[in-house]
């Protein structure tokens, strides 16, 4: 094998690892964009999805280009959002489209708070491939601080409070706030959606253990299933919210 295909392969497979990376944290992206959505003032400056999109019946074939989306959902199973990317040389898909992506299949993830990033595990790879002067220029253009490139955070504050990668500060600053919404609005703790999601199913899907136990004593079906038949307990077991499989599990 020639350097070059060597260095190829390298990369490949290191782009191959963030993405994995980028997969089994995307969770914690999802937490945090979940709590920005009930803040007054939202902290988040940026919040956006990576994902390969291909075009089978290109003239080229085969083809595909890495592009970003935003105004992110997520139903514990696949990813949604809108392109905010414009395609270079694929036609089947424009800026703007509304897309949905498994979370198996998405590519990286990123937020950024204050400028901060978290996330960009892809992005960090190429990152450490610039010299000094292009990974400075690259951040210029982002308007990022994206940090070492030998380090991704997935939480905010997580070196100085190390207790944020397990749960969400709001989650359980929020408690008292919570219960009182439920004590005014009772019907919310069994209320379903189109799809069949209840609110615990949404809040283990976002791994807010202080808010699912008042849920589940205020009377939430733990049993209770989506439209798909999927559990609260077969989310957190799914994005492996540790933290939370044994209390569902025992509720169960």
């Amino acid at each position: 094998m020639e350097r070059d295909d060597i260095v190829y392969t390298k990369a490949v497979q290191q782009i191959f690892e963030a993405s994995k990376k980028a997969q089994d944290s995307f969770k914690y992206f999802w937490r945090e964009l979940c709590w920005d959505r009930r803040r007054i003032v939202t902290a988040l400056n940026l919040a956006c999805v990576k994902a390969e999109f291909q075009q089978e019946n290109h003239p080229n074939p085969p083809i595909s280009e890495f592009m970003w989306i935003a105004d992110v959902d997520f139903d514990g199973i696949c990813v949604k959002g809108y392109l905010i990317s414009s395609p270079h040389e694929l036609t089947n898909i424009k800026q703007g489209d509304f897309v949905e992506i498994p979370l198996n299949e998405i590519n990286d993830w990123l937020f950024a708070i204050d400028t901060k990033t978290y996330g960009g595990f892809t992005i960090q790879v190429m990152r450490e491939e610039m010299g000094e002067e292009d990974r400075k220029a690259h951040d210029e253009a982002w308007g990022l601080d994206f940090g070492h490139y030998n380090k991704v955070l997935v939480a905010y504050q997580q070196d100085e409070h190390p207790e944020n990668l397990i749960e969400h500060p709001m989650s359980i600053n929020m408690k008292e706030k919570f219960e009182e919404f439920l004590v005014q609005h009772p019907n919310e703790v069994t209320h379903k959606d189109e799809a069949g999601y209840t609110m615990l199913h949404r809040e283990a899907i976002a791994g807010n253990k202080t808010i699912v136990e008042v849920l589940m004593q205020m009377g939430a079906d733990v049993n209770a299933k989506t439209n798909n038949g999927h559990t609260a307990l077969d989310f957190a077991e799914k994005l492996k919210w540790e933290h939370l499989i044994p209390i569902l599990r025992k509720a169960t």
